[in-house]
């Protein structure tokens, strides 16, 4: 049994050890003291504050112990207790700074929830924390290539490790995240990248099937697979910007109204909506007219696999339709 709890003790933390020793040797030299001189000690509780003030070198003076025995536990205590209380406060200090390297350094696991975890870490990636910081809803950073948190002054949670790997995932407390953002890895081609990307969303369907995750992608074929994968929603980074130059070159000098555009949406939500009960039948002018009335701003239709962006006014709605528009 004995040696059970020896065994037992050995395995607690360095910290936790000295602490109980500390406390252990303050307790016994305060009774020791309480029965040499019961006169200047009269309880035990004034021979532990007199052990806790001596050990501590701090030597406050209201009790003092005035036997040659009473002197020579004195002598003994601050041989003994003030080495391992210094021990107790170095200790302490030096965990509390690794605390913080590890912190630093991606080393500790994100206890919270309601988190958006964002993947890889480049310039989209600062844009997007950029603006989710200020919703003021936590996010947490994973990227293998860093050394330390980039962030780490804007309350953002860096874990450094691989995407694709559990121990990684379990660290970002995966299971209770609302949300994923997989940006393509920079450092890779395009092929190699979009198949890191379709492994780290397998990943992390497994552990979280009901996780939403938005996924980047840079090639139509891998895109596919991405979506086998569990992407609820894909961006064809590539798709987006052969859009954007091919509108400068046809509307030459007018790129930065599409830019201002975009810039605006941050804020407002540009995305599919069911068609609403009042809008089914109605010509397209009609039911903008309506939606409009109910801040809905809408610019487009889309009837089964076509997208028709402004069409003309005499396009009828329909009820399997999907509206393009712009929410707050």
């Amino acid at each position: 049994m004995t040696n059970h709890v020896y065994i037992r003790f050995l395995r607690l933390p360095i910290l936790t050890r000295i602490l109980f020793i500390a406390a252990g040797m303050i307790f016994v030299f305060g009774t020791v003291i309480h029965y040499i001189e019961p006169e200047n000690f009269p309880t035990v509780f004034d021979g532990v504050w007199w052990a806790i003030i001596t050990a501590s070198t701090v030597g406050y003076g209201d009790y003092v112990p005035l036997t040659v025995p009473g002197r020579i536990t004195a002598m003994i205590l601050l041989l003994a207790g003030t080495g391992f209380l210094s021990s107790y406060f170095i200790t302490l200090s030096a965990a509390t700074v690794t605390k913080q390297n590890e912190y630093l350094e991606g080393k500790v696991g994100f206890k919270g929830e309601g988190h958006v975890i964002i993947i890889g870490w480049n310039e989209r990636s600062r844009a997007i924390i950029r603006s989710i910081s200020e919703t003021k809803q936590p996010i947490l950073l994973i990227d293998e290539s860093l050394k330390s948190n980039p962030l780490k002054f804007n309350h953002v949670h860096f874990i450094r490790g691989r995407a694709n790997s559990d121990d990684t995932l379990v660290k970002a407390n995966i299971d209770q995240a609302q949300k994923v953002i997989i940006t393509s890895d920079q450092n890779l081609d395009e092929l190699h990248a979009d198949m890191h990307t379709v492994l780290t969303l397998l990943a992390i369907k497994g552990l979280n099937p009901e996780i939403y995750c938005i996924a980047e992608m840079l090639t139509a074929e891998q895109s596919k697979n991405a979506k086998r994968a569990g992407a609820d929603e894909i961006i064809q980074t590539n798709s987006l910007t052969s859009a954007v130059i091919l509108n400068s070159i046809f509307t030459e000098g007018h790129i930065n109204s599409l830019l201002d555009f975009l810039g605006e949406l941050n804020g407002k939500h540009l995305s599919y909506i069911p068609v609403q009960k009042d809008t089914v039948g109605r010509r397209f002018d009609e039911a903008s007219a309506i939606l409009l009335s109910k801040n809905i701003l809408m610019i487009g239709i889309k009837k089964g696999d076509d997208v028709l962006v402004n069409p003309t006014k005499n396009i009828t709605i329909e009820e399997e339709d999907q509206l393009l528009a712009i929410t707050n």
